[in-house]
C-alpha cells in the first residue's frame, strides 16, 4: 500500500528535510486529504504537537472524515487516541511516548498496553524513527541509546504496524536505505512501512517485494513520483502471472499471460456491483479515466466499464487487500451495472439503504415533478410532520404498527436533514463518534 503524507506546521502542508529545513508549504491540507485517499490511506502529521510547540488539532480533525486517516504528532495519552479514533481516525502513530519512561529512554510497555487495549492493536502503529539505527524521538531531535531492530521487535506485540523513517535521507531525495528496512521485515510479522528519502517508482516495487508498504512525502509533492504510478508498482503482480490455457491444463511451460488481479467494485453504500480482472495498464487507465477500467480476459484487451452503454463506475477510491493481490474499488455508478440490467451483477434491485433515501428525497427536491409530495415539504411544513410522526411512533404498540410509523417518522426527518444541507454520512459519522468514545 502507497500512503501519502499531510505534514501539518503553523497550520500549513509542509514538507521539511530532516525534520527541520522547510522546503515547501501550502495551504490545501482539505483538497489533499480527498485527492490523496482515492490510492490509500493518508498519513496526517502534527509536526508542531511532536515537537512540543503547540497544535493543529482545530486543522486536523476535519480531515478525518474526508479521508482515511492515520494520524500521529504529539499523540501522548491514551485519551488523546480515543478522541482522534472516535473522530474517524483509522489508525494512530505513536513515537516518543513509546519510548520515554519516567522521564528515562526505554520502552513503555505500560502506555503501549493500555493504549492497544483501548483502541486495538490492529489501530496502533509505532513509529520506530531512527538515525544510524538508533531510535529518536521529539520530532527527530534526540537520540534515546535504544536500537532500531531490539526496540522495534519489544513494541511488536502492542502493535499492528511499525512506521520506519530513516532521518537521515528524510526528505532529501537521495533514496531510501533499503538495509534496515530488511532487517526490520526480517525481525517483526507485523505491517511495516517504510520512509525517509524514497524517490523512484523502483525504490517503491523493491519495499513492495519485501512484504512493506511506502509512505510518500517528498517524492510526491515535487512531482518526482505520483500516486497513481506509485499505486500500481505496488502491486502484487507475481501472484497475478497465469499460465495461458492449453487445452484443460496449464502447464508451467506454457507462456505466460499478463498478470491479471481480480477487481471488486462496490458503490459507496457497500452493495458489490460486480466483479472483473486488471492488468497494470487497466489499473493505469483507471486513475487516468477517473472511470474503472478492467482487462477483458475474453478479448484480451483494455475496457471500460460502461464504455458504450455509458454505465460507467466513477472511481471514488481502490484499496488493495493484505497481499496485494486483490483489489476492492469503491464507486459510483452512472446505471444498471450488468449486462442484464439489472442494479448488480449479484442480485436485481439495489440495496434500500439510507443512503439512498436521501437521494431519493434530494432528486426530488431538485427535479420536482406533478403529484410528488416530497417536493410539497418546505421547511415549516416538514419540521411539523416529525414532530406528529414522532408522537405517533411513541403512541404504536403492535409490531407492523411501529414498523410503519418508524418509517414515516425516519423519511420525513430524512427530508428535514436534506433541506438542511445535512448529508446522511454526516449523521452517521457522529453515531459512530459516540460508539468509539
Amino acid at each position: 500500500m502507497v500512503i501519502a503524507s499531510i505534514d501539518i506546521q503553523n497550520g500549513k502542508v509542509v514538507q521539511l528535510k530532516q525534520g527541520a529545513e522547510l522546503v515547501l508549504q501550502q495551504n490545501n491540507a482539505a483538497e489533499l486529504a480527498e485527492t490523496f485517499d482515492t490510492y490509500g490511506e493518508v498519513a496526517v502529521i502534527d509536526l508542531d504537537a511532536a515537537m512540543g510547540k503547540g497544535s493543529n488539532a482545530g486543522m486536523i480533525k476535519p480531515l478525518l472524515r474526508k479521508a482515511s486517516c492515520r494520524v500521529g504528532g504529539g499523540v501522548r495519552t491514551v485519551g488523546q487516541a480515543q478522541e482522534l479514533v472516535s473522530l474517524g481516525a483509522r489508525k494512530i502513530i505513536v513515537g516518543s511516548t513509546a519510548f520515554r519512561v519516567n522521564g528515562e529512554f526505554a520502552v513503555n510497555s505500560a502506555f503501549l498496553e493500555a493504549l492497544s487495549k483501548k483502541i486495538g492493536r490492529e489501530r496502533v502503529i509505532v513509529a520506530v524513527d531512527a538515525r544510524d539505527n538508533e531510535i529518536v524521538v521529539d520530532g527527530w531531535k534526540t537520540r534515546t541509546g535504544l536500537p532500531l531492530v531490539q526496540s522495534a521487535k519489544a513494541v511488536e506485540p502492542y502493535a499492528g504496524e511499525l512506521l520506519f523513517t530513516g532521518v537521515e535521507r528524510e526528505g532529501s531525495m537521495t533514496g531510501i536505505d533499503i538495509e534496515p528496512v530488511k532487517q526490520l521485515r526480517a525481525a517483526v510479522s507485523c505491517l511495516v512501512t517504510a520512509a525517509g528519502g524514497v524517490s523512484t517508482i523502483d525504490e517503491i516495487e523493491a519495499l513492495a517485494a519485501l512484504g512493506c508498504d511506502v509512505q510518500l512525502g517528498m517524492a510526491l509533492y515535487t512531482g518526482a513520483i505520483t500516486l497513481a504510478d506509485a499505486f500500481v508498482r505496488s502491486l502484487n503482480w507475481k501472484k497475478g502471472e497465469i499460465p495461458a490455457a492449453h487445452g484443460n491444463l496449464a502447464p508451467q511451460s506454457a507462456p505466460r499471460q499478463s498478470a491479471l488481479l481480480p477487481v471488486i467494485a462496490q458503490s459507496v453504500d457497500g452493495q458489490v456491483m460486480m466483479t472483473g480482472f486488471a492488468d497494470r495498464r487497466a489499473v493505469a487507465e483507471t486513475f487516468k479515466r477517473g472511470n474503472l477500467c478492467f482487462h477483458s480476459r475474453t478479448r484480451n484487451t483494455l475496457w471500460m466499464k460502461g464504455e458504450h452503454s455509458g454505465n460507467t463506475l466513477k472511481l471514488v477510491r481502490i484499496r488493495a487487500d493484505c497481499d496485494r493481490d486483490a483489489l476492492l474499488a469503491t464507486v459510483e455508478p452512472a446505471g444498471p451495472v450488468c449486462h442484464t440490467g439489472a442494479w448488480s451483477c449479484f442480485g436485481v434491485d439495489r440495496d434500500y439503504t439510507w443512503r439512498f433515501l436521501q437521494s431519493v428525497i434530494a432528486g426530488r427536491f431538485r427535479n420536482p415533478t406533478s403529484g410528488s409530495y416530497t417536493a410539497t415539504l418546505d421547511d415549516e411544513l416538514v419540521r411539523e410532520k416529525v414532530r406528529e410522526e414522532a408522537g405517533e411512533i411513541c403512541a404504536a404498540a403492535a409490531h407492523d404498527e411501529i414498523v410503519w410509523e418508524a418509517a414515516d417518522l425516519l423519511y420525513f426527518t430524512t427530508a428535514l436533514i436534506t433541506r438542511a444541507g445535512v448529508a446522511v454520512e454526516e449523521v452517521l459519522a457522529e453515531l459512530d463518534r459516540r460508539r468509539k468514545k
